[in-house]
């Protein structure tokens, strides 16, 4: 019998996408011989979902499975070609399968859970179905007992959210729960993609700014032009950017606006905290887009994310902080395939 080596199962894995422990199988199979492997694989189906490979699977469902007590939660994300397909039930049953092999193994990345016995079951699946179906991402989280831990999905299964927090005590952690889950409603609306502005990069900063700014003055025209009220046009878009020297400016630049309007001097102390709480919303708007902390609570904009963590922890008797998210949204960043029925007619006809 030939030995089959690993560099024979890497061909084969690239020439059909078929998982690796399957194409061991087929070469011991047939004792090294690609071909006639290639043909087992196709005989049992296994290699009938790599034909479908040069396809874009940007539908799908995610999936979300957490612990009773909240110490650990795992989501992922489960693609199809179609829509149609992803309320399939037997798809669904794929996508919570994919969820709980995740939440018990936490396998290393999409690569090592296929390689898996898991994976071996996944594309028998895939072939029943007889679309092109993968698994993009997952992710999971764990929580101490000092940390609380919550999660949310949507109701159409398309977006899945987990949040955990920080905080002073067991006590706390459990108090803080609900307030996670709301949250992870939060996030699951208004599309976070880090959870604070010190995360950001400067330079994505520095290049995400004059065409912030320019889209802000040509969206001024168009309400100018239908009469409506103007936005104020920030100088910055990013918390990063408000050094010392920037909001001491902003506040004699306030201080002089006042007294220009003639207002008294005595007074000026109780409008200025109010004028630089705006100064810094105007010029925190990527902040406000996607950092999570930074954004304003959906359920009390009149304070941020990290504004109402830190009051309703303290509502519980303690103190608490997010530490982390993960949020998956189905085909979030896919670029579509727009298909030319035309074109594709032509094609099989010539």
């Amino acid at each position: 019998m030939a030995a089959v080596t690993a560099a024979m199962v890497k061909e084969l894995r690239q020439a059909t996408d078929a998982p690796m422990m399957d194409c061991k199988k087929v070469l011991v199979e047939a004792d090294g011989d690609m071909e006639k492997a290639k043909e087992l694989l196709k005989e049992r189906g296994i290699a009938k979902a790599a034909k479908k490979a040069d396809r874009v699977a940007a539908e799908g469902l995610v999936g979300l499975k957490m612990a009773d007590d909240n110490s650990k939660a795992s989501v992922v994300e489960v693609n199809s070609e179609t829509d149609f397909v992803a309320q399939n039930e037997g798809f669904q049953n794929l996508v919570k399968d994919t969820a709980e092999e995740v939440y018990n193994n936490q396998p290393a990345d999409v690569d090592a859970l296929m390689a898996s016995e898991f994976g071996a079951k996944f594309t028998e699946t895939v072939t029943k179905i007889g679309e092109k179906i993968e698994v993009r991402r997952f992710g999971t989280l764990t929580a101490a007992p000092d940390e609380a831990l919550n999660a949310y999905i949507h109701s159409n299964s398309r977006i899945a959210v987990i949040v955990k927090a920080k905080c002073d005590s067991e006590k706390t952690a459990e108090c803080m729960k609900d307030t996670l889950k709301q949250i992870a409603m939060h996030a699951s609306a208004m599309k976070p993609t880090t959870l604070s502005y010190k995360d950001f990069d400067p330079e994505y900063v520095a290049s995400e700014t004059q065409g912030r700014i320019e889209a802000l003055k040509k969206e001024n025209e168009e309400l100018k032009r239908l009469g409506k009220p103007l936005k104020n046009v920030p100088k910055y878009i990013s918390m990063m950017q408000l050094t010392d020297e920037v909001m001491k400016q902003a506040e004699a630049d306030i201080k002089a606006e006042l007294l220009a309007e003639g207002k008294p001097e005595k007074i000026l102390d109780k409008i200025i905290p109010g004028k630089i709480a705006r100064f810094i919303l105007d010029n925190t708007l990527l902040d406000q887009e996607q950092a999570l902390l930074d954004q304003q609570y959906v359920l009390d904009d009149k304070l941020t994310v990290a504004q109402a963590v830190e009051k309703a922890a303290k509502a519980c008797g303690g103190t608490a902080e997010i530490t982390e998210f993960i949020r998956l949204e189905v085909g979030e960043g896919i670029e579509k395939k727009e298909d030319d029925f035309a074109a594709e007619v032509a094609a099989q006809m010539s």
